[in-house]
């Protein structure tokens, strides 16, 4: 195979591989925003029954689960908890301003 070629198909599998990363990332975003719709029911319940924002041992549970799925997956598990703690926090987060919004109309 010439250098050429050999550029030539280096370029077109650096292509595919970025096309389906791309696919992956796009399929990411819509699965985030598909759970964010699933915790603002959560943080709009939480908020008209005057639950915490936070469930310590939920978010436990779910550490430990995601973790499991992470090594089946041959994820690393630190990195899977590390996603999860973000997403959990902006999560709270949004359960809090949904709280402080449902005070504020109870007035």
């Amino acid at each position: 195979m010439t250098t050429s070629n050999t550029g030539a198909h280096v370029t077109a599998e650096l292509t595919r591989l970025r096309e389906s990363i791309d696919n992956i990332d796009a399929a990411v975003v819509h699965m985030l925003a598909e759970r964010f719709k699933a915790t603002q029911q959560v943080g709009h319940l939480k908020a008209e029954h005057h639950l915490p924002p936070a469930d310590p041992a939920r978010e436990a549970r779910q550490i430990a689960r995601l973790r499991q799925l992470a090594e089946s997956a041959r994820l690393d598990p630190a990195f899977a908890e590390k996603l999860l703690n973000f997403i959990v926090a902006e999560v709270i987060r949004h359960h809090e301003r949904i709280a402080e919004e449902s005070a504020g109309t109870e007035d």
